[in-house]
C-alpha cells in the first residue's frame, strides 16, 4: 500500500456526487462498457481489412482502404476503415435507446463516407482535368482530420447537451494578438516544413515510424514549434508587466462536500495565506450536504484561524454549482477567491494573485496546480500539469486566447459571475464556462506559472474514473452550451479556433486506444504489403511529440525533477485517452440531429433563466 496516500486518506475516497453523471445528459455506465466497445472496434476493423486487402477488395480498392479514386504514393495507416469500424463499435455501445444508437451509427458513417467520395471525386476532377492527383498521404491526413472533426459535431448534435445560450462578446483591439499570431503560425509553418525537407537519414526514419495517415515529423514538430514561441512571448510580457501591491478585502468561497479528511488543512492554508496577504480575508466554507464530520471540523479550524475569519454556509441542494452560487451571494467583497476543499494555498498565492487585479483590464487569475506526492498518479500529473497549465494555458495568455481556469485555485471580480447568472448548474465545466464567458466580455485571463498550489490528486483506479469522465464531459458540455461564439459572426479566437479544436482533441484522445490497436493489426499481419507499418509507428503515436513537449515544459517551468516521470505520464496519458472514450460514451444520445447552427426558442427561453444548464 502507498504509505503517503494511506496516510492522507486519499486510498479511502469513493466520491461520487451529483456531478459524477448530470442526470440530464450522461448516465453511470459499467466498466465493461468501454472494453466491448473496443472489442467490437477490434473485429470490425479485422473484417474491413481482411476484406478490402483480399483479391476481390483490392479490384475495387487498389489502395487498400475505402478510396474511390487513384493517388499518387502511399499510406501509413487505413484511416478511412479505422475511423469507419470506430463509428460502428462507438455508436453501437453509446448511451441511448437502440433506435438513437443506429441512427447515430448511420449519421457518422453515411456521413463520413459522402465527405470522403467528394474528397475523391476532386481528386479524380484535378486528375482529368490537369493531370496531377493528390498524394495518397496527403488524402488520409485531410481524411482523419475531418474525421475526428465529424465525430466531434455529430456527438453535439445527437447527444443531450446543455442548451445554447446568448454569449456576451465585447470586441477587443486584437491587432497585435493577430500580428503575433499570423508570425509565430507562418514561423512554425516555414519550420515544419523545413524540418520535413531535410536531406537527412534521421528524418527519412521518423517519417517511417509515424502512424496516423504519414503525418511526418514537419507536422509533428508544427503544433510544439508554435506554442513554444507563444510560451516565450508570454513569459516575455510577465517580465514587462508592472504589477503592484494591492490588498483589497476578499472572500474565500470553499465548496465542501465529504472533506472531513482534508477541509482543517485546507482552511490553515488559507489562514496562512492570509497573514501574508495583510488584508481582511472571510472564508465561506459552503457545506454541501455532507454527511461526514465536514461541518465540526471546519468549525473548529476556522475558530483556530489567526489572520482569516470564516463561517459555514449550509447547501442541501446537491452540486458544486449549487454550494457556489450560495457562496456567491453570500460575498459582500468586490473580489472573491474558489478554492476547492482537497486544495492547500500556497503562502504567497493571494498576495501574488491580487496584483494582477490593479490592471483594471485584468478579470480573473489562476495559478497552475501541483500534486501533494506520494501516491499512484502523481508523478504523471505532475507532468500533466505543467504541460497543461504551465505551458499550454501560459502560451495561450500571448494571445488573450485562455478559454478555462482551473476552479481549484481562481481569483474573480465578483461583479462578472453576477452579472452572467452565477455559476451554471447541471452540467460538467462550471469553472471553464464562466471564465471563458469573463473572457469574452473582454478582460484578459492570467494564468501566472509562478503561482503554485497544491491540489489533491485521486489515488485510486476508480476515483481518477469519475474526476476525468466528468472532466472530458465538461468539453462537450461548455461547447455545446457556448457554441454561439462558434457559429456567431463575432471574430472570437476562443470560439473560432480554441473551442473547435478542444472539440477535435477530444475526439482524437477517445481513438488513441483503438488507434494503438488499429496500427498494431496491421502490423502485425502486414495487411498492406505496398506500405507496411513498423513496430516504431506504434510506439510513436503515443511517445513522440508529448515526449518533447513534457521535457520541455518541465524545463520552461523549473521543475527538472520531473523528467524521471516521462515513462509514467506517456502511460498515464494513454489510461487518460481511456477515460476520454468512457467519458464520451456516457453521454446520452437522441434520435434525432440537433441544428447546432440554430438557436430555438426553447434554447432562447432555457437561457433567459440564468442558472438553468
Amino acid at each position: 500500500m502507498n504509505t503517503a496516500a494511506h496516510r492522507d486518506g486519499r486510498d479511502q475516497i469513493l466520491f461520487a456526487s451529483t456531478d459524477s453523471a448530470p442526470k440530464k445528459f450522461a448516465g453511470l455506465i459499467s466498466v465493461w462498457r468501454a472494453p466491448t466497445t473496443i472489442a467490437v472496434f477490434t473485429i470490425t476493423a479485422t473484417v474491413l481489412l481482411i476484406l478490402v486487402n483480399s483479391d476481390v477488395g483490392r479490384q475495387f480498392f487498389p489502395n487498400r482502404d475505402l478510396v474511390f479514386s487513384p493517388y499518387d504514393g502511399n499510406h501509413a495507416i487505413a484511416i478511412r476503415i479505422f475511423l469507419v469500424s470506430f463509428y460502428f463499435a462507438f455508436a453501437l455501445f453509446s448511451s441511448g435507446s437502440m433506435l438513437g444508437r443506429i441512427g447515430f451509427a448511420t449519421d457518422l458513417v453515411v456521413s463520413y463516407l459522402v465527405i470522403c467520395a467528394l474528397l475523391d471525386l476532386a481528386n479524380i476532377i484535378f486528375h482529368t482535368l490537369l493531370g496531377v492527383s493528390y498524394a495518397l498521404h496527403f488524402s488520409a491526413i485531410t481524411s482523419g482530420l475531418i474525421g475526428f472533426a465529424l465525430f466531434s459535431f455529430k456527438l453535439l448534435q445527437r447527444g443531450f447537451m446543455p442548451a445554447r445560450i446568448r454569449v456576451e462578446h465585447r470586441p477587443l483591439k486584437t491587432t497585435r494578438a493577430t500580428i503575433r499570431l499570423f508570425i509565430i503560425v507562418s514561423t512554425s509553418a516555414v519550420t515544419a516544413f523545413w524540418v520535413s525537407s531535410m536531406d537527412f537519414e534521421l528524418v527519412y526514419q521518423m517519417r517511417s515510424w509515424t502512424l496516423l495517415g504519414g503525418i511526418g515529423p514537419g507536422v509533428f514538430l508544427f503544433l510544439p514549434v508554435l506554442f513554444g514561441q507563444l510560451y516565450a512571448l508570454s513569459i516575455w510580457d510577465f517580465l514587462k508587466s508592472r504589477t503592484r501591491a494591492f490588498n483589497p478585502a476578499i472572500s474565500v468561497i470553499v465548496p465542501a462536500y465529504n472533506e472531513q479528511y482534508i477541509i482543517a488543512d485546507t482552511i490553515l492554508a488559507i489562514d496562512e495565506a492570509a497573514a501574508h496577504y495583510g488584508a481582511d480575508v472571510h472564508i465561506l466554507i459552503m457545506d454541501n450536504n455532507s454527511s461526514d464530520a465536514t461541518e465540526e471540523t471546519a468549525r473548529l479550524a476556522l475558530e483556530a484561524c489567526t489572520a482569516a475569519q470564516g463561517r459555514i454556509i449550509k447547501v442541501p441542494r446537491p452540486g458544486k454549482a449549487n454550494a457556489l452560487n450560495a457562496g456567491l451571494d453570500a460575498v459582500e467583497t468586490e473580489f472573491f477567491v474558489r478554492v476547492d476543499a482537497d486544495t492547500l494555498i500556497g503562502r504567497d498565492n493571494l498576495t501574488r494573485a491580487m496584483r494582477y487585479f490593479a490592471d483594471p483590464q485584468v478579470g480573473i487569475v489562476g495559478g497552475v496546480p501541483v500534486p501533494p506526492g506520494g501516491a499512484l498518479f502523481d508523478r504523471a500529473r505532475l507532468l500533466e500539469v505543467l504541460v497543461k497549465h504551465g505551458f499550454y494555458s501560459v502560451a495561450l495568455g500571448a494571445i488573450n486566447g485562455v478559454v478555462g481556469i482551473p476552479g481549484m485555485f481562481v481569483v474573480m471580480r465578483t461583479e462578472h459571475p453576477r452579472y452572467l447568472g452565477g455559476f451554471v448548474e447541471g452540467m460538467n465545466g462550471e469553472d471553464t464556462d464562466l471564465s471563458l464567458r469573463i473572457g469574452e466580455l473582454g478582460y484578459h485571463s492570467v494564468v501566472d506559472p509562478k503561482l503554485l498550489y497544491t491540489s489533491e490528486v485521486p489515488a485510486t483506479y476508480g476515483h481518477m474514473r469519475e474526476q476525468r469522465m466528468r472532466w472530458f464531459r465538461s468539453v462537450f458540455h461548455v461547447s455545446s452550451r457556448c457554441r454561439d461564439l462558434i457559429y456567431s459572426k463575432n471574430s472570437s479566437l476562443r470560439g473560432k479556433v480554441i473551442l473547435p479544436y478542444m472539440l477535435v482533441n477530444s475526439a482524437r484522445r477517445a481513438m488513441l486506444v483503438p488507434l494503438i490497436i488499429f496500427g498494431s493489426l496491421e502490423c502485425v499481419f502486414s495487411f498492406n504489403e505496398l506500405s507496411p507499418i513498423v513496430w516504431q509507428s506504434v510506439v510513436a503515436v503515443t511517445t513522440g511529440t508529448p515526449s518533447m513537449v513534457a521535457v520541455a515544459a518541465a524545463l520552461m517551468n523549473g521543475v527538472p525533477r520531473a523528467l524521471v516521470a516521462v515513462p509514467d505520464y506517456l502511460l498515464f496519458r494513454v489510461l487518460r485517452a481511456y477515460f476520454t472514450l468512457e467519458s464520451l460514451l456516457s453521454i446520452f444520445v437522441d434520435t434525432r440531429a440537433e441544428d447546432l447552427e440554430e438557436a430555438t426558442i426553447r434554447d432562447l427561453q432555457r437561457s433567459g433563466s440564468i442558472r438553468v444548464a
